[in-house]
């Protein structure tokens, strides 16, 4: 089971529904994802919240005028079946620099154009 790619359709589909938040089971890749997206301004805000059994991840999305999604596009490019390794300098830039590209470094998760920049 794919956890990120999981969370990445909770996000399309929260955007799709028009909600305000979506719920999600915690994880560290996911809190480290949301965090970038949240530095991004891609959403509002999130929250943890420990409840037993399981804790949970909600995430306020963020709408411009007219209820357009901040996101306009969400995938996952590299998935368990096709790896995609890339050298710092072959990062892509998404949307020609208006998007954003989050990557999995030795450093851990971190923005394309960070991770550029940290070599």
């Amino acid at each position: 089971m794919d956890t990120i790619a999981d969370f990445l359709t909770a996000i399309r589909n929260g955007y799709l529904a028009k909600r305000e938040t979506i719920t999600v089971n915690v994880s560290k890749t996911r809190l480290e994802i949301v965090k970038i997206l949240k530095e991004a301004g891609f959403v509002s805000d999130f929250t943890v919240t420990e409840e037993k059994p399981v804790s949970k991840l909600t995430v306020t999305l963020r709408y411009f005028e007219k209820d357009l999604p901040a996101i306009a596009g969400i995938k996952r490019v590299s998935k368990s079946s096709v790896r995609i390794h890339k050298a710092y300098n072959e990062i892509p830039l998404t949307l020609s620099g208006a998007g954003l590209t989050i990557v999995s470094t030795s450093k851990g998760l971190m923005a394309g154009k960070q991770a550029s920049k940290n070599h």
